[in-house]
């Protein structure tokens, strides 16, 4: 089946083989919320790394009967994210997920070199999938949260982690946008160029899997009509399943906007490291933590 709704993911991790996730400082409501959900439903085991006694008292004030949880015992924010990493370095869990923990900590345990979970030569990237209620399917898109300003060589990274998170939702031929201010090609514009060798890879079979086109405005991504009024003939106009970013401002700020103000739902996990890596904000609420675990089961 293709997931077209974030609640989709449900049905697609249903059935499967349960897989086991370690939570960095699982010791706040949200992330407590979501990951007793996923247990709750069948769809993961869970570990929670951190303070017993905090995390038992949140749970049982949300309504939640802590056994549900197995627990490691660690009171330092570092020390938690190095634990629930080792704890998949290890095999005693499949997916990893970051918690009342900071992003600086969790990222330089998934990237320690002797326990962490980066293979070598390989790159990390952010992986979003987005639920907007005025799109007609799920987004993916990359790269909102993790690699700055990326290189020709990290965007195809980027691009082959999207058609493979595509790929396991369901999507046999996700149409990719590599997105610019424009359609036109010039060496004054970066992004317009190497979104061109990307899409010249994709028709060459370097890159296989998806239907790739750029430079494409955002614009043009979304809508057929803007395809037809500016005379872009393109195969993914109107239709785009992954957009691909220049950089992390832009793709921050689509992102964004598109949660904000146009009530987005999202789901997001690090692509790339020996084992699905959830990162979420502190701010996101239970749903999309919950969407984001099943997202890594599917990954796992």
């Amino acid at each position: 089946m293709a997931v077209r709704k974030l609640k989709d993911l449900e049905e697609l991790v249903k059935g499967r083989e349960k897989k086991t996730l370690a939570v960095a400082r699982g010791q706040d409501p949200n992330t407590i919320e979501a990951v007793a959900r996923a247990v709750q439903e069948g769809f993961v085991n869970a570990i929670m790394v951190g303070e017993k006694e905090k995390i038992e008292a949140l749970a049982r004030e949300k309504g939640i009967d802590p056994s549900i949880f197995e627990f490691v015992e660690e009171k330092d924010e570092a020390a938690c994210a190095k634990r629930a990493v080792q704890l998949v370095h290890d095999g005693r869990a499949h997916m990893v997920m970051k918690g009342l923990v900071s992003t600086i900590y969790y990222m330089k345990a998934i990237l320690d070199k002797q326990n962490g979970l980066l293979p070598p030569g390989k790159v990390l990237s952010h992986v979003t999938l987005v639920e907007v209620p005025t799109y007609h399917k799920l987004l993916i898109m990359s790269d909102v949260a993790v690699i700055p300003h990326p290189t020709l060589d990290q965007k195809i990274a980027m691009l082959k982690y999207c058609i493979d998170v595509a790929h396991r939702i369901g999507i046999e031929k996700p149409k990719v946008a590599i997105i610019a201010a424009n359609e036109k090609v010039s060496e004054k514009v970066p992004a317009t160029v190497d979104a061109a060798i990307i899409s010249v890879m994709a028709r060459r079979g370097q890159i296989k899997g998806a239907i790739v086109d750029g430079p494409l405005a955002i614009d043009i991504a979304y809508s057929k009509e803007s395809a037809e009024i500016k005379g872009v003939d393109s195969p993914v106009a109107g239709d785009a399943d992954i957009l691909i970013f220049h950089d992390i401002e832009a793709g921050n700020a689509v992102f964004k906007t598109i949660t904000y103000l146009a009530r987005g739902k999202i789901a997001a996990v690090v692509a790339g490291a020996k084992a699905p890596a959830i990162l979420t904000s502190r701010s996101d609420d239970d749903d999309s933590k919950f969407y984001s675990i099943l997202m890594a089961a599917t990954m796992a």
